[in-house]
């Protein structure tokens, strides 16, 4: 074996010693099973939808299972032109999506937990009226998806760091 082959290996060895311990974040009980358990109640319209879409494959929803909680959504668009053309054209868009949450325990109705998540992200507005429709609607869907991925986080972690089981009362003192 030559040396550089005996010093990657035993760097390898070294980077795999150093995760002695490591837990994922879904291995932690009740985490996956929870997130499973919420009912996403969106605002009408066609960002509340996807971002319910989002939410529902994120938390891998079982809809058969009863539900441990309820989260209530309060969704925040706006969009801004940007790179503006000599003719007063914007040729991109930011485009800005707030998401507030409240988390609330079933049957009780007691407030688990609130939230809010910003994604900014910008798109193409092409000449074309209907490219530039189908460029706004792409940006809605990925900013949707990536509020939803980053409540799913937000959740994920709470649940890990010990919150409060639904139907649990609450710790004296």
């Amino acid at each position: 074996m030559t040396k550089a082959a005996l010093f990657a290996l035993t760097l390898a060895g070294l980077a795999l010693s150093g995760c002695a311990g490591f837990q994922p974040l879904y291995a932690e009980p009740g985490v996956a099973s929870n997130l499973a358990a919420i009912e996403v109640d969106a605002p009408d319209g066609r960002t509340g939808y996807l971002i319910r879409q989002h939410l529902d494959d994120a938390f891998a929803k079982n809809r058969n299972a009863p539900r441990a909680y309820v989260m209530q959504l309060s969704l925040g668009e706006a969009r801004y032109p940007r790179g503006v053309r000599i003719d007063n054209v914007a040729t991109r868009y930011e485009y800005i999506l707030t998401a507030d949450y409240v988390l609330r325990s079933r049957p009780s109705g007691a407030v688990a937990k609130r939230g809010r998540v910003r994604v900014e992200l910008t798109y193409d507005s092409a000449d074309q009226p209907y490219a530039s429709i189908s460029a706004q609607q792409d940006a809605q869907d990925r900013a949707a998806e990536e509020a939803a991925r980053r409540i799913e986080l937000e959740l994920a972690v709470w649940l890990a760091n010990g919150a409060p089981q639904p139907g649990a009362k609450p710790a004296k003192g």
